[in-house]
């Protein structure tokens, strides 16, 4: 992508005004998508992103630049600008550049932009085929099929020059249900990072038959009462309660400028016993793993939080600069065009103590959320407020009526304290995260669990 030469150039230029660490992100990313609207295609994409972007420290305060001009003399005006910004005193500081080769955990059987867009198109439209004639009360579907090819290049004064390829894939299909002038949706969108052998794994049938399933079941639900319940959340995407409550708070982004409300608690019982959290980014496959960070670093499996101890960060370098704490490997950026921050890859709750047929029996009367959607969180508080997509009455230990207009309120400190079951079904599910370094992916999980208490939003 870059040579070696020019990396260590560059490199040079970015330190010479006082800096005392410099790097080098470059990125080459292919996004291949199609679109598919009510049984037509509606549109074929295929971009291509590439560009640099150069970045200098001085202790705790960085200085950043991007370019698309990877030619060598755009990339010494980038680090040029970046030199400039440090400092004016001109110094000579040479840099020499190792090649490192790290191990490719995650590697595509079929990669996407190998096969026809046809023969991808068949594969959506089989999913969204079946959402269609799934059930007669469904009257839209749309759906898509994308897959990114990401190439980056990591180079930095400490020596490093390695780069990685990474590819992931994903389907979604969404489906409206609609009766007597009222509508309702349903959407299923699992991923995985690889290629299109995702589909030996997954049928697209199945995927538009769970859409549909979804929106016939909202389109027949009543509205959910509001107060303060006991709740069971299920499995994959309910895991984005534990994301966006608290996995934000434990990145070093906010918990090294003290805007986290985890700061200073390393070591503390911050959550039931049974609560045990997960970040990993090694998981073989999974949609958030990559096998370096986008500042070089290896992924690692971090425990967060093991029988309710807070043990650990989600450190990236500038946090390890202002927290004096290793890096953990959790370095993202939506791309070239922003600086790296500290983020998470795979985050989960781990399986517990409880049988799943248990905690239903548990609950006389509260709210069993299948499904989970997105929702808003602030890290420094931990207030949170979620969409529940798919929920059900619980009374007298069994899953009644489903019910629609649902939501969970809370604080992230709360939540953790009020986990009091947690069950033996652990799944994953895709989302995309966006934060201070843009949008990137991630997979959020968990078994069933309960929650003692918690406040639920409704009519």
């Amino acid at each position: 992508m870059i040579a070696k030469t020019w990396a260590e150039e560059v490199l040079a230029v970015a330190v010479s005004t006082g800096a005392d660490f410099a790097e080098l992100y470059g990125e080459h990313t292919r996004n291949q998508s199609v679109y598919m609207v009510d049984g037509k295609i509606d549109r074929v994409t295929d971009n291509l992103l590439s560009g640099v972007g150069i970045r200098a420290f001085v202790g705790t305060r960085t200085v950043f630049a991007s370019t698309s001009d990877i030619s060598r003399e755009g990339l010494l005006r980038c680090a040029a600008s970046v030199a400039a910004a440090v400092g004016e005193e001109r110094r000579e500081q040479a840099v020499r550049l190792n090649e490192r080769i790290f191990p490719n955990l995650h590697p595509a059987v079929v990669v996407p932009s190998g096969v026809e867009a046809s023969e991808r198109a068949a594969l959506l439209r089989e999913g969204c085929f079946a959402a269609k004639e799934a059930d007669g009360c469904i009257s839209q579907v749309s759906g898509s099929l994308s897959s990114v090819d990401h190439t980056i290049l990591v180079a930095n004064t400490e020596g490093l020059y390695t780069t990685d390829r990474h590819i992931r894939t994903r389907m979604a299909v969404q489906a409206v249900a609609s009766k007597d002038g009222e509508n309702q949706s349903g959407s299923c969108s699992p991923g995985a990072g690889g290629g299109l052998e995702l589909f030996d794994r997954v049928s697209p049938a199945d995927i538009g038959r769970e859409a549909a399933r979804q929106a016939a079941v909202n389109l027949r639900a009543s509205y959910c009462p509001a107060g303060v319940m006991t709740v069971a959340i299920e499995n994959g995407f309910g895991g984005v309660i534990f994301h966006e409550a608290c996995g934000h708070s434990l990145e070093a982004t906010s918990v090294a400028i003290g805007a986290s409300q985890m700061a200073g608690k390393l070591g503390q019982q911050i959550a039931n016993p049974k609560v045990t959290a997960i970040d990993d980014g090694t998981v073989p496959g999974a949609w958030g793993s990559v096998n370096i960070d986008d500042e070089g670093t290896p992924t690692q499996r971090n425990v967060l939080i093991e029988n309710g101890v807070l043990k650990s960060y989600l450190i990236d370098r500038l946090g390890s600069r202002r927290m004096g704490m290793p890096m953990t490997g959790s370095a993202r950026r939506q791309n070239y065009q922003y600086e790296a921050t500290s983020r998470m890859t795979n985050t989960f709750i781990a399986n517990g103590p409880d049988r799943n047929e248990d905690i239903i029996a548990s609950i006389e009367n509260g709210l069993y959320c299948r499904k989970m959607g997105g929702g808003s969180v602030n890290p420094l508080t931990g207030a949170f407020n979620f969409a529940v997509t798919e929920g059900y009455l619980v009374r007298n230990g069994k899953i009644c009526e489903p019910v629609r207009g649902a939501s969970l309120i809370g604080t992230g400190s709360e939540i953790l304290q009020n986990i009091d079951m947690v069950g033996q079904n652990l799944e994953t599910a895709q989302g995309m995260c966006g934060s201070a370094s843009g949008s990137v992916p991630t997979d959020v999980g968990q078994p069933l669990i309960r929650v003692s208490t918690i406040t639920v939003g409704g009519r």
